[in-house]
């Protein structure tokens, strides 16, 4: 069993920037891949930004240049610096883990959800 832990949500003004974090605790043989998604109210969950063990990243076309994902793999933390944030950017961020459990195990789970509100 696999837990994420996220941190690092509030309330900031439009321009603002917030870091948000991800620890990964318990049976993980490797990571494959960790990644943000967010959800507004009334509309589906979208991927935000993920990164890959090798670090090869992925972007939502809205957050490119504005947003940035980074892990730590020896700590099983993956970070994502939100700097120019705007109102649209008010959603819930999840946390979400693609990993092994053992070699031939491949799982995926997420966080419970930090509230990210911008605005004036």
């Amino acid at each position: 069993q696999v837990q994420l832990v996220e941190s690092g949500g509030g309330l900031v003004q439009p321009g603002g920037s917030l870091r948000l974090s991800c620890l990964a605790s318990g049976t993980i043989f490797s990571i494959n891949a960790m990644g943000w998604y967010r959800q507004a109210p009334g509309k589906q969950r979208e991927l935000v930004a993920a990164i890959t063990s090798g670090g090869n990243t992925n972007y939502a076309s809205s957050v490119k240049g504005r947003f940035t994902v980074s892990r730590d793999n020896a700590k099983n933390i993956v970070y994502l610096q939100m700097n120019s944030l705007k109102p649209e950017d008010t959603a819930v961020y999840y946390c979400n883990a693609d990993y092994q459990v053992v070699p031939t195990i491949r799982e995926n789970t997420w966080g419970q959800g930090t509230q990210v509100t911008v605005s004036s």
